[in-house]
């Protein structure tokens, strides 16, 4: 759906094939003209319910404990409301063009970091369609086939809205996932000293191949500069590696060896295990300890050999 959608919403904005991406976005949900031209015609009766339509769905919302939450004061709700009525009546009367799909994702990037779930937004926008629907239907009940054909023909364009929204929040999420991950992967590694000879590196974070390297060159320093005979590598607290990552982690080990230290790995996680098999580590190439404590121990034995 993605690549329908929004396959250039954002990399290929304002190049000539957006156009051409606009389009097939609009025949994946069967909008045409018509349907823009017919939803339009709502614009008068829009106007006229809209203010009430959104006063009845904050009365509905603020009595809901956890939603009401979103709200600093009755300023802000103000700010709210008058934004949100814009919304709405842009998506009666605006074109449906580059500036207008721009639009639609840059509110849902601030849906997001601001904390409105995809939950409140859709429910939102819910009450209001329905809420127009039926005035609509009442409105025009004289030539009740044009005003179902105009209440359809919203309800597309809604979709297509919504789903604009809802690529967004999924695009910013994404984003700030990664972001979060490279705040990890910076972060350093300590070396301690536990005593003479024992090191312990408690590794948290994402492990990527970066990190690695700058692992094993921190981990060899240490050895070098504590005259370390026995070194503790935790990595309890990272969730998963690749296999190029586990195959540095078993090079890092095996230079620790060269150096005339015994690396002990502890803390894997059963998805770092299968990386580390899926690479053609045995249990017998390593020495590994299911937590911290034993690992230690493990290095103590090691250490008093």
């Amino acid at each position: 759906m993605r690549e329908v959608i929004s396959s250039s919403l954002s990399d290929s904005e304002g190049k000539p094939e957006f156009d051409q991406d606009l389009v097939d976005a609009m025949r994946w949900f069967d909008l045409s003209d018509h349907d823009r031209a017919l939803t339009s015609e709502l614009g008068d009766i829009a106007d006229d319910v809209g203010e009430r339509i959104i006063e009845a769905f904050y009365t509905h919302l603020l009595a809901d404990e956890t939603a009401s939450r979103h709200f600093r004061d009755d300023a802000h709700i103000a700010q709210v409301k008058k934004g949100q009525m814009r919304y709405f009546r842009e998506l009666i009367n605006a074109d449906l063009d580059s500036s207008y799909i721009a639009d639609r994702r840059r509110i849902g990037s601030i849906h997001e970091r601001t904390g409105v779930t995809p939950t409140l937004y859709i429910g939102a926008y819910a009450f209001y369609l329905n809420k127009l629907a039926n005035v609509v239907l009442d409105r025009m009940e004289d030539d009740p086939a044009k005003a179902f054909s105009m209440v359809l023909s919203l309800f597309k364009i809604a979709h297509f809205d919504m789903a604009l929204a809802l690529e967004t929040y999924a695009d910013t999420r994404e984003e700030a996932i990664k972001a979060r991950e490279r705040e990890l992967s910076e972060l350093p590694t300590p070396v301690l000293q536990l005593r003479p000879g024992l090191l312990l590196i408690p590794v948290v974070g994402t492990l990527d191949s970066y990190r690695a390297r700058a692992l094993t060159i921190q981990l060899l320093e240490g050895i070098q500069e504590h005259r370390a005979r026995a070194v503790v590598l935790d990595i309890t607290g990272v969730a998963a590696v690749d296999s190029a990552v586990a195959n540095h982690l078993i090079q890092t080990m095996a230079a620790a060896r060269l150096m005339g230290a015994q690396p002990v790995l502890t803390g894997l996680s059963a998805e770092v295990a299968q990386s580390l098999v899926k690479v053609g580590v045995t249990a017998e190439a390593l020495s590994t300890a299911g937590d911290l404590q034993r690992g230690i121990e493990l290095a103590e034995h090691l250490l008093g050999e």
